[in-house]
């Protein structure tokens, strides 16, 4: 007959082996799956040296989404047909500028991408100036608005948004919104159970209702989006909180948002109602969504919804085509440097060659963690000779690629994995030299306010820092 003791031992090791076979399977998977070895092999790690707690890490953040599909290709054609149809009339010229036709056939290709021919840009530096613009265009809406963004609070400039979007559904105004359920984890639910109750359709993307029982936390949506009555569009960093315009304890916030006018708000609204079918099964694609609009302009324009669904990692894929055929310059802002392999090398290729390389970030972050890993990649950057500069005025958050006074990368994703891997981003790529070339003054004028690393200086840092900034880098892929 088993004692007590013998049948606790039994059991312990039914538990052990099932474990260790489950363990096993898993980092066969991962392996059999043919990541990138950069996150193939934390992820073993984790696995390996954190029993039970690494199997509820995989849950969460490592399943890998590539072959899923958020909406059937049906679906996304019939959504896409009138951006498509009205992307450029005969009399329109929309000649590529020479040696972007591969970048152009990449993002047409991947992901449908119209050229979209003949937009006025707005840039706004600052949260005042972007704010007030966008009150404005609220408050002119007559059909609808549509309005997204992957953090939206419950302060003040929330409420003064959440104020102008009720008054206009109660006006007759179709009003939808869209929110990252997890960017908005700490805002009370019943902040937008009060826009429902005025008239507003409200939906939370990829609701966490479980998080202890859900893989969907770790893929949000940090797009940020607003169309109105299809004439108008934003984009950009900014999401809607007071630290855009008031600072916190970082200091001000140094973010870059845009207006559109003409053909580029096709690309917006095309976003929107994309993620508005994901979340609410309703198709919307009537004309009225598309209102017939003038060339304002002369330049040319993709707008790439990118996201850690389908085959190819295009938005990496695109900037990695910037830097390798730069001729003169390319000049990065971003609050998050955690390069993939293949774009680490790029820059310094690109910087090695006699390319003048450019990366912008905060001196001060609001991400410990990330930023001791990002350190590390800084290193790697001076060596090549890449020229890098710590903004000291604030915070910077502000994502901009700008290459050869001709190409401007402009949206909402950071140089990191989980905006190329994780997140639902959205990106312009604006072919024209007038808007690179102002784009380009920007970066200029904000270096004024960044200290410029000395390479003989940064690398001699203490060893205890460099070893801990170095052992974060092995977890970049997983921050």
């Amino acid at each position: 007959m088993l004692t007590g003791i013998s049948l606790q031992a039994i059991v312990g090791s039914i538990i052990f082996i099932l474990y260790s076979i489950t363990i096993s399977g898993l980092i066969l998977v991962i392996i059999t799956e043919n990541r990138n070895p950069l996150k193939t092999i934390p992820w073993v790690v984790v696995l390996l040296m954190l029993p039970g707690l690494g199997l509820v890490f995989y849950f969460f953040f490592g399943q890998d989404n590539r072959k899923k599909r958020i909406i059937s290709r049906r679906t996304h054609k019939r959504i896409m047909k009138l951006p498509q149809e009205g992307k450029k009339p005969p009399h329109d010229s929309c000649t590529v500028p020479e040696g972007y036709t591969p970048l152009v056939n990449l993002l047409g290709h991947n992901h449908q991408c119209p050229l979209l021919y003949g937009s006025d840009i707005t840039i706004y530096t600052g949260g005042e100036d972007k704010f007030e613009a966008l009150f404005e265009a609220l408050e002119g809406a007559r059909h609808h608005i549509h309005i997204q963004y992957y953090i939206f609070m419950d302060d003040q400039t929330g409420r003064r948004v959440r104020d102008l979007l009720v008054a206009k559904a109660r006006a007759g105004v179709e009003v939808r919104l869209l929110y990252d359920d997890v960017g908005c984890w700490d805002v009370k639910k019943g902040f937008f159970r009060d826009m429902k109750a005025a008239g507003i359709e409200v939906y939370a993307f990829l609701k966490v209702a479980f998080p202890v029982l859900t893989s969907k936390v770790n893929y949000r949506n940090h797009r940020k989006i607003v169309v109105v009555d299809g004439k108008t569009g934003f984009m950009g960093g900014m999401n809607v909180a007071d630290r855009y315009l008031k600072g916190n304890s970082l200091g001000k916030w140094r973010d870059t948002h845009f207006k559109f006018t003409g053909k580029g708000v096709y690309g917006l609204q095309s976003a929107f109602l994309i993620d508005w079918y994901v979340v609410s099964k309703k198709l919307l694609n009537d004309s009225v969504y598309y209102p017939p609009l003038p060339a304002l302009g002369d330049n040319i324009m993709q707008i790439l919804t990118s996201g850690p669904v389908g085959q190819w990692r295009t938005l990496l894929q695109a900037v990695i085509f910037i830097i390798a055929n730069a001729k003169n310059y390319v000049y990065i802002q971003t609050p998050y440097f955690l390069p993939t392999e293949g774009l680490n090398q790029a820059l310094q290729a690109a910087a090695l060659g006699g390319v003048d390389v450019r990366l912008m970030l905060p001196k001060r972050s609001d991400t410990k963690a990330v930023n001791m890993a990002s350190h590390s990649f800084i290193d790697d950057m001076v060596k090549a000779g890449a020229r890098v500069f710590l903004y000291d005025m604030g915070f910077m958050h502000s994502k901009l690629v700008v290459s050869d006074d001709m190409l401007t990368c402009i949206g909402s994703a950071n140089m990191d994995f989980r905006s190329f891997e994780h997140n639902f981003e959205i990106t312009a790529f604006v072919y024209q030299g007038d808007f690179a070339r102002q784009m380009k003054k920007i970066f200029l004028h904000d270096m004024q306010y960044c200290e410029k690393l000395v390479s003989s200086r940064w690398l001699k840092r203490p060893l205890r820092l460099r070893i801990a900034e170095s052992f974060m880098r092995l977890f970049s892929p997983l921050l």
